[in-house]
């Protein structure tokens, strides 16, 4: 609820995944791994949403009917994949990239870093509101849609057709 009542914007809640740490042969360098799987998964979707987009801009030319509704849902998953990904890269526990940052930092530093987990949540709110986060994703963005528009051989343009 105060996601949308801040941003307009409303999205399903995180929950952590359990991981069973006694199960894991380092603990702290293969909780990184763990915590960069699922921004690693927005952009094995993301990839997979800008094909179907690059296929429906090569359907226009004779299938409007199809290409249409393919342009915009490949674009809508690029930026939706992309968005989460960079979003949950942040370094701010409990986003995955504070998880990676942890993981990383010697043990005294990660330590500090740890003691954020609980304000997490509410300082991201905060970065929200005020549009910090924008300012650092929106950069970001343009990149990894840049990347794609470069590899699939389309126009950067495309992705502001939403």
């Amino acid at each position: 609820g105060l996601l949308l009542m801040f941003t307009g914007f409303m999205f399903g809640w995180a929950k952590p995944v359990p991981v069973t740490f006694q199960n894991l042969r380092n603990p702290k360098k293969d909780m990184a791994w763990v915590a960069l799987a699922g921004p690693g998964a927005n952009l094995v979707m993301g990839v997979l949403w800008a094909m179907v987009a690059k296929l429906g801009l090569v359907l226009a030319m004779n299938d409007v009917l199809i290409s249409g509704p393919m342009i915009y849902m490949g674009v809508a998953g690029v930026l939706v994949n992309g968005m989460l990904m960079l979003l949950n890269l942040l370094p701010l526990p409990p986003l995955d990239g504070g998880r990676v940052l942890v993981s990383i930092l010697p043990p005294k530093l990660a330590w500090r870093v740890e003691k954020v987990e609980p304000y997490g949540f509410f300082i991201l709110l905060a970065l929200l509101y005020f549009g910090i986060v924008m300012m650092i994703l929106w950069p970001l963005m343009q990149a990894y849609m840049g990347l794609l528009a470069f590899i699939f051989d389309m126009p950067m343009q495309v992705f502001f057709i939403l």
